[in-house]
């Protein structure tokens, strides 16, 4: 009999992983000291959730939630990140994976849950204040590196005035489930098959926003001419001719998009400077790259305006001493 426990590069949360190999079998042991409510018990109950729309997502084998420990399926080392970087064809697996997200789009949302303990969990709707909440972290996390406190707020407070015009404009309603982290490195290549992870975020919202996740992945620079390829693939496969409610789409997803890379430099801040992790640093350059991109629409010159005057690209570039 063989037995191994091996260590699992962490992810940005605070759960630490394990894979247990008995002979030929494995799990993954997860263990939380802190938020161990979102990291076991709703990550367990939105697992089952999926798995019961026939999403492949891990199952929960052992728990004790108090103790912040849990063991759950494995699902290999293969993410959709290693598959696709050594691809000279990349378009055909994004493929699979947009239309894995149709599928996930297509199940009816539910605001309450079954979870393993005798307390339902709740799936909230992506209101303006979580859009809100998240797009503050760049104000909060990555203007203090540059800037000092006082600063800081005069910039937050005059460009969350913008952003708050922006999410005034989004066109379609909170109306499916939304993963809020739909990138390679969450989807793992299974048995031929896509497994979903890190799952524990979901929330009832917009269906952009996972298409932006995975379009505009900070972590793999793709081309301009495959974003297109992978989101003219995704409208053909959901609005086809509908002109109009492909513009609203456009709209909504940009917007998103812009939303998400603010929020994604103020998370890399924040692990760099609460959690010493400092990997993250290099995709920021990046990440401005994709929020300039996306910024090229007119509803977004204010919002380009300001941060081209407070956050300039001399700044941008400035190397952050680790």
């Amino acid at each position: 009999m063989v037995f191994k426990i091996l260590p699992i590069t962490a992810d940005a949360s605070f759960r630490t992983f394990y894979r247990l190999v008995l002979n030929k079998n494995s799990k993954i042991f997860v263990i939380t000291k802190k938020e161990k409510y979102k990291n076991l018990i709703a990550y367990s109950a939105i697992n089952n959730f999926l798995i019961s729309n026939k999403i492949l997502a891990p199952r929960t084998f052992q728990h004790n939630f108090k103790k912040g420990i849990m063991t759950i399926e494995d699902f290999g080392k293969q993410s959709f990140y290693n598959v696709i970087i050594s691809k000279k064809n990349k378009f055909s697996e994004y493929k699979k994976l947009i239309d894995l997200l149709i599928k996930i789009q297509k199940i009816k949302p539910r605001t309450k849950i079954k979870s393993l303990t005798s307390q339902a969990h709740l799936i909230h709707e992506y209101s303006n204040k979580y859009l809100h909440k998240e797009s503050d972290l760049f104000f909060d996390w990555y203007l203090p590196i540059f800037y000092s406190k006082k600063k800081s707020l005069i910039i937050k407070k005059k460009i969350k005035k913008i952003l708050q015009k922006l999410y005034k404009k989004l066109y379609f309603p909170n109306s499916c489930f939304v993963h809020r982290d739909y990138h390679l490195q969450n989807l793992m290549k299974f048995k031929k098959k896509i497994g979903l992870i890190d799952n524990q975020d979901a929330l009832i919202g917009n269906p952009a926003y996972d298409l932006a996740s995975l379009i505009d992945d900070v972590r793999i620079k793709t081309s301009n001419k495959l974003k297109n390829q992978m989101y003219d693939y995704y409208l053909s496969k959901t609005f086809k001719q509908s002109r109009i409610k492909s513009e609203k789409f456009l709209n909504d997803f940009n917007i998103l998009s812009v939303q998400r890379s603010l929020k994604i430099l103020g998370i890399f801040s924040r692990l760099y400077k609460r959690d010493r992790k400092s990997r993250y640093l290099k995709f920021m350059p990046y990440t401005w790259k994709l929020l300039d991109m996306r910024m090229k629409p007119k509803i977004f010159t204010e919002l380009r305006m300001a941060l081209k005057n407070d956050i300039p690209k001399t700044l941008r570039n400035k190397k952050i001493n680790k």
